[in-house]
């Protein structure tokens, strides 16, 4: 019996769901799970990947159900992840000797200063792609083994397993214990901070400059192949495809083509604009990263400008400052008010990331009179992401010397918010466009899943599945842009310097 269906596991930061896909590339059946998120300390964000585990074999278990289907209707497996956290496992017990070290925690800020004093934050960037920075994962990983002597020697015999959450799920999916599968893609393995972006291996001299046991790393395959067979309610299942979720969705609006742009507006925001076979280094805060390797072909590199805080700032405007009580109600709130009326805020709650990589930065709200409302800051806080935006989009007009970019394709959660995509489109001075299906994340996973097991033929089967259903036209004068940019970059000048550096904790000692 031919396969009906392909399948998706995708790992955000705030949930896991699992999702089976027709020939379409529609979406007939979605379980999801929310997971804890812990804040053990200012700047630390972490994930109880066990937790995870647990969730993800749920939504497997409840979207099979739900479609009505088993393995056998399954061609593949694809997984999408949230790229540069960082699991460490056990692999006799199969669980992580700590909580991962999520992409959002800043607490190797100071070892990352002491790494950059020699060269500065660009000193990788040539074979990386990447700043030195607290969102790469090695810095991470290097912190969970300078914890405990006993860890370090237990990776450099083998005994602990490293990975980003992808490797984590293909591990688990594979066997686990049993003889699961070590392994990951360059999407996320360019994200590490030491892997080479042209041999698409692991960089033996960083290796050594991070003191990171080779022992204890994944092997890097391609986006798009059979790694090991599925296991529990996927028996028998190919895990067929891995990409990093930013990858992933610029897959899944099959942006294939140079020149083509994505947003995902989610937890952060991540405007990714597709390069083609060569990488070109960004000189203007950018990260070149692989954007996917389909079997054997040549990779496809991408400029990426990854934002922080863009739907984080609607939960913490209902969560920490109780304005709203639902994350719907942000647009009524802001609607309520006629423009920002000079309010500015900027969440850099963690320091900003791309263009400015400044781990001193912390949110403000500037340009609040007696008259300001909660109205104004919530229409701040949406104008914020788009501002961010456009900040990355200028960076990537300036680095490919392309004089106007293209329409902007878009997808997550806060594209249902009309308000917002309309101010998008107005900062930009272009397009903004969203497809059918607004799930692309888990659609280029699964895409890729399918395309190794031949559920689908070509990327041009994959191209006649898109479409787009809404469209936003920029309506906004040149004056009027050109003040609120003035405005907001007024702001971001306002962010800088306001955390202080903690020192470099030394590595505990039995």
């Amino acid at each position: 019996m031919a396969a009906k269906f392909v399948a998706a596991i995708d790992h955000g930061t705030t949930s896991t769901r699992c999702m089976l896909f027709d020939g379409k590339g529609q979406p007939v059946a979605t379980a999801q799970r929310a997971q804890t998120m812990y804040y053990p300390q200012p700047g630390w964000v972490e994930l109880d990947m066990d937790e995870v585990w647990r969730g993800t074999q749920e939504c497997i278990h409840e979207a099979l159900g739900s479609a009505g289907a088993s393995s056998a209707d399954v061609a593949g497996i694809g997984i999408t992840n949230e790229r540069e956290s960082v699991v460490l496992w056990d692999r006799r017990t199969g669980h992580p000797v700590a909580r991962s070290i999520t992409w959002q925690d800043t607490r190797t800020a100071a070892v990352a200063d002491a790494l950059a004093a020699d060269g500065g934050i660009h000193r990788f960037q040539h074979r990386t792609g990447l700043p030195i920075s607290t969102y790469s994962s090695a810095l991470k990983l290097r912190w969970l083994l300078d914890q405990d002597p006993a860890r370090r020697e237990a990776a450099r015999r083998g005994d602990l397993l490293f990975g980003t959450p992808d490797s984590w799920l293909l591990w688990n999916l594979t066997g686990g214990p049993a003889g699961g599968v070590h392994a990951t893609d360059p999407t996320n393995a360019s994200r590490t901070l030491l892997m080479n972006l042209q041999t698409l291996q692991w960089d033996e001299e960083l290796l050594g400059l991070m003191d990171i046991p080779r022992q204890v790393l994944p092997e890097i395959r391609s986006s798009s192949e059979v790694y090991g067979m599925g296991v529990g309610d996927f028996a028998g299942v190919p895990v067929a495809g891995i990409l990093g979720d930013q990858q992933a969705s610029l897959f899944g609006h099959t942006c294939f083509d140079h020149g083509d742009m994505k947003n995902t507006y989610g937890t952060g925001a991540f405007l990714l604009f597709t390069l083609g076979n060569e990488p070109v280094m960004s000189e203007h805060g950018l990260v070149t990263t692989v954007a996917w390797k389909l079997g054997d072909a040549d990779p496809v590199y991408a400029l990426e400008g990854s934002v922080a805080v863009a739907g984080a700032l609607v939960q913490w405007l209902r969560d920490n400052l109780g304005i709203i009580d639902d994350a719907g109600e942000v647009e009524a709130l802001a609607r309520s008010v006629d423009g920002s009326q000079g309010v500015v805020f900027v969440p850099a709650f963690s320091g900003l990331f791309a263009p400015y990589w400044r781990d001193d930065a912390r949110g403000v709200i500037v340009g609040l009179t007696r008259f300001s409302t909660k109205g104004h800051i919530a229409r701040a806080a949406l104008e914020a992401a788009a501002y961010q935006t456009y900040d990355l989009a200028q960076a990537m007009l300036t680095d490919t010397g392309l004089a106007q970019l293209g329409e902007l394709h878009v997808d997550g959660g806060m594209t249902q918010n009309d308000l917002l995509m309309q101010f998008q489109a107005d900062i930009l001075g272009s397009p903004v466009a969203a497809p059918a299906n607004p799930q692309m994340t888990a659609t280029g996973a699964a895409y890729a899943a399918g395309l190794a097991t031949k559920f689908w033929s070509d990327l041009d089967e994959l191209r006649a599945n898109y479409t787009i259903t809404r469209r936003w036209q920029p309506h906004m004068g040149q004056a009027e842009r050109a003040r609120g940019v003035a405005a907001w970059h007024d702001g971001v000048e306002r962010t800088l310097h306001l955390a202080e550096r903690q020192p470099v904790e030394p590595a505990r000692r039995e």
